[in-house]
Order: C-alpha cells, then structure tokens, then sequence
C-alpha cells in the first residue's frame, strides 16, 4: 500500500492530465461532494457539481492554458485520514500558491478544499 503522501501526490498528477486533457467529467472522483473551491481571482465555488461546471467553462475558453499543480509538501494528521497539500500553481499566464485538504474517504484521497492565491 503506498504511503498518504505517494498515494495524495499520484492524485494530484492525475488532476493536472485531467484538466491538461480538458477533462472536466474525469475530475470529478477527486472532489468531495460538498467540495469547496476558492480560486485565485477570489469567490467560492461551492460542491464538486459547480467545481466540475467551472472547470468545463473554462475548458471551453479560447486560448486556455491547462493548470499545473506542483506540491511542495503533503502532510497528513495521526490517525492517516486527513492531509494539508501546499505548492505551487501555474496556469493562463498567472501563477501563484495554493492549499489543498485532502480527506480519506472509503479508502481514496479526495479534495475537501483548495484555495489559490495568484500572486504573478
């Protein structure tokens, strides 16, 4: 069985092919249903269904660039069902940091909250 991190980190690799490919619908399994999403230009998206619905909308943009998340650290509590991510992103011409908590959820890593500051 692969560590919290390993098994966190492989998930996030598969959200950048996910949205490099502008697969909105294959992001879904990586999203809490009560999943909330604050994105760099600020508001809230709130639950996977709107998550999903602005990623498609973004997809659909002339000249989109895809995201790429790039961890820095995972860190997971104790009891192995929670985790913080912290890293980098890159996208559309801006960049910036972000914060992603994980949670363990019938065995799988699924975001609860991510929160992305542009800061260039």
């Amino acid at each position: 069985m692969a560590a919290p991190q390993d098994a966190i980190a492989a998930r996030r690799r598969l959200t950048n092919k996910r949205i490099a490919a502008r697969e909105a619908q294959g992001l879904r399994p990586f999203f809490a249903v009560d999943a909330q999403l604050i994105p760099g230009g600020g508001g809230l998206i709130l639950g996977a269904d709107a998550i999903v619905e602005a990623f498609a909308a973004q997809f659909r943009e002339p000249g989109f660039v895809a995201y790429v998340r790039t961890p820095d650290a995972i860190e997971v509590d104790a009891a192995g069902l929670r985790a913080a991510e912290t890293g980098r992103w890159t996208g559309n011409g801006m960049s910036g940091s972000y914060l992603a908590a994980w949670r363990k959820v019938t065995g799988q890593w699924v975001i609860e909250s991510e929160l992305y500051v542009t800061l260039a």
